[in-house]
């Protein structure tokens, strides 16, 4: 299954379900079958994403296409964003780094949360912001102390984040990495989240940073120091996981933006996310 949310003409958002590449609301879906489905996309994933809602939707005649919708970030309020550092071992190789010996990884504030076709306000407190692609894992069941082998078991699905630093204010000094993430708008988040069952090969998956049209640095997930499930394993033995959590599970790549610039995270089978640097 494929969800969104979608903006109304009111700027109300609700959650919706792809059918035959068109769009079909859950509030559609209640109105049809008389049904209480949540109507917000992280509602949803704490009640479980049930393959009935599928279903139903498939026989609502009223459907959105795809061109005539605006898109908003998944959700607004995750309990957590944790992000990934260096987990390509090229990308620590570009940076001079060594290669982590666990995951290396930082919080993010819910402020920084961005949706397709909004804007990244690069701040004026950074000279040098840039902008890396990245596939996230979304937990769709509260988690603790789980085994990799039994960690997929509670991934709601997963979607696209181009995840943005201020990297001059992380040069001065690695302890500053918090203020360097959590920039209103730094946090790119969707523009779909699709379940485990439409990925037959999560490890196959190609996660690119392209800017401006262009590529700019790709690589797949089987190239990962510490692949998603290891992840979600991890971070369940620190604190419980809790469904609409996020963890964003590094770049291949992160390319310097200034004003005009666009950025995409294109990775295999999932939709585009695009933003624009102002």
């Amino acid at each position: 299954m494929r969800f969104c949310t979608l903006k109304d003409e009111n700027d109300q958002e609700h959650a919706a379900i792809l059918v035959d590449g068109q769009w079909v609301t859950v509030v559609s879906i209640n109105q049809v079958f008389d049904a209480r489905w949540p109507t917000t996309l992280f509602q949803l994933i704490n009640a479980g994403l049930s393959p009935l809602i599928y279903e139903q939707a498939c026989q609502v005649p009223d459907r959105i296409a795809l061109d005539a919708v605006r898109i908003a970030p998944l959700y607004r309020h995750p309990r957590k964003i944790i992000g990934i550092g260096l987990n390509y071992l090229n990308h620590a190789e570009d940076l001079g780094a060594p290669h982590p010996t666990e995951p290396a990884s930082f919080m993010k504030g819910d402020n920084t949360i961005i949706g397709y076709d909004d804007s990244i306000v690069l701040p004026k407190e950074s000279n040098r912001v840039t902008a890396e692609a990245e596939i996230a894992v979304v937990i769709g069941r509260a988690c603790h102390s789980v085994s990799e082998e039994a960690a997929v078991g509670y991934i709601a699905g997963y979607c696209l984040v181009i995840d943005m630093t201020a990297e001059d204010i992380l040069l001065r000094n690695p302890r500053f990495l918090t203020k360097s993430k959590n920039f209103d708008s730094f946090f790119s988040f969707g523009p779909e989240l699709v379940t485990p069952d439409e990925i037959p090969d999560l490890m196959s998956l190609n996660v690119a940073t392209w800017k401006n049209g262009s590529p700019h640095r790709e690589n797949t997930v089987s190239n990962m120091a510490f692949n998603p499930f290891y992840l979600v394993s991890h971070f369940s033995h620190i604190s419980t996981l809790y469904p609409g959590d996020v963890i964003s599970t590094g770049t291949p790549g992160a390319t310097v933006i200034q004003s005009g610039d666009q950025v995409q995270c294109c990775v295999t089978g999932f939709r585009t996310l695009t933003n624009r640097a102002v």
